[in-house]
């Protein structure tokens, strides 16, 4: 299933196929100074065993527009959400306010009793969330899948 809106394609899982299971290297890949060549014994990965913690509640997201580029997080990444998450303060999340969804950072302020959305882009504010607004976390962000 999937449902495209202003800024969001939300893609559904689909588990009942039965695993899809790719190869994968058997050893870490240094991200540091080059090792010697080490075997590269073949092992297989299935990315909904790996990704998908809550299958009942976990959707795929991509994301659109440049709001979260601090976090290394850029147009046509795709974010693997899970709507059984708790919920914490600091959370990466897929919020919805006032009819529109966002990805922020959430950071409560006890001392203003509000929440607030957090953007990792200088050119974007902040959006204040009181009880005033029709707000829902529509889920927490448990991995991203980098676009290059």
């Amino acid at each position: 299933m999937e449902h495209r809106g202003k800024s969001w394609e939300i893609i559904v899982p689909d588990l009942t196929g039965g695993p899809l299971e790719l190869p994968v290297a058997g050893c870490a890949v240094p991200a540091g100074f080059p090792s010697p060549a080490e075997d590269f014994a073949e092992m297989s990965l299935d990315l909904n065993r790996e990704l998908v913690r809550n299958p009942a509640s976990t959707f795929f997201a991509r994301v659109r527009g440049v709001s979260m580029t601090g976090e290394g997080i850029g147009d046509g990444d795709l974010l693997v959400v899970d709507r059984a998450a708790e919920v914490r303060d600091g959370a990466l999340a897929v919020c919805c306010i006032d009819g529109e969804f966002t990805l922020k950072r959430i950071k409560t302020d006890k001392a203003a009793g509000c929440l607030w959305l957090m953007p990792a882009h200088p050119d974007y504010e902040p959006l204040r969330v009181t009880e005033e607004d029709d707000f829902r976390v529509w889920g927490v962000v448990r991995y991203v899948i980098k676009k290059f």
